[in-house]
């Protein structure tokens, strides 16, 4: 469903100059997988995912994303995800079913589309209670899942999404993370980018070790925890990061 071919983005700072967010990943991910993307902050996650999800254009490489290449077709690769990230914004002043309404007509759903998806969408995510008051009254939770649902309505085969428990009480993220295993159980494909060490290892079929720019391995926890001898993500991660930094090979 996804596969990338030496993607990278190198920005210019006029104090810092050259900035390689991103170097050369190849990486595929499979349909109906959940695939871990973690690492430190600017560790070049968000912009992985962002050029994914067309938001950014690479410097070289490209990708193929439900058979749309990311060069050529980036209008038929947007209808194809549901991209949510930090820098989410939602209008304050509509709720979310005069939200998910005004989305619907983008992606030109009928009405009794809107209608019917918006109330199973509603209804997993546990929606009811708030949908018809103003966004910007909403608790940080109730926006997250406003954000969720307006990134699926159109019900798209990959979910892209960045850090969507960031910040969440545990009731909030309980119900996201079983929204995400209901989705690959639907063989939804899914890119999750998380800083929570026990979410990847308890979701993702496989985890990609992102740092400084470079996808350090890819691997399911299993395979990571026979290479390196340690149980916990955490420890593993640390590793990696503590052998390229003296210069190992990984």
């Amino acid at each position: 469903m996804i596969f990338t071919e030496n993607l990278s983005k190198i920005f210019w700072d006029r104090k810092r100059g050259e900035i390689k967010a991103v170097l050369s990943i190849n990486l595929e991910v499979r349909r109906g997988e959940i695939f871990g993307l973690l690492g430190p902050n600017r560790g070049g996650k968000t912009t992985f995912l962002r050029m994914l999800a067309t938001v950014l254009t690479p410097t070289t490489g490209t990708a193929v994303i439900n058979g749309f290449r990311l060069d050529r077709q980036p209008e038929a690769i947007k209808k194809s995800i549901g991209f949510i990230s930090g820098n989410t914004k939602l209008y304050g002043r509509l709720t979310p079913v005069e939200l998910l309404d005004y989305f619907g007509k983008l992606y030109d759903l009928s009405p009794e589309q809107i209608r019917s998806r918006s109330k199973a969408i509603f209804d997993m995510l546990d929606m009811h209670e708030f949908v018809n008051q103003r966004i910007e009254k909403l608790s940080t939770g109730q926006t997250q899942k406003t954000s969720i649902a307006r990134c699926i309505l159109h019900d798209p085969p990959i979910y892209i999404l960045d850090e969507p428990t960031l910040g969440l009480d545990i009731l909030t993220s309980r119900t996201i993370i079983e929204f995400i295993r209901t989705a690959a159980q639907q063989a939804k494909t899914i890119i999750l980018s998380t800083h929570y060490m026990e979410e990847a290892e308890m979701l993702c079929h496989r985890i990609g070790l992102l740092h400084q720019g470079k996808l350090l391995d890819v691997d399911s926890m299993e395979g990571y925890r026979q290479k390196r001898r340690k149980q916990h993500l955490a420890d593993i991660f640390l590793d990696y990061i503590t052998g390229e930094e003296a210069g190992h090979v990984l």
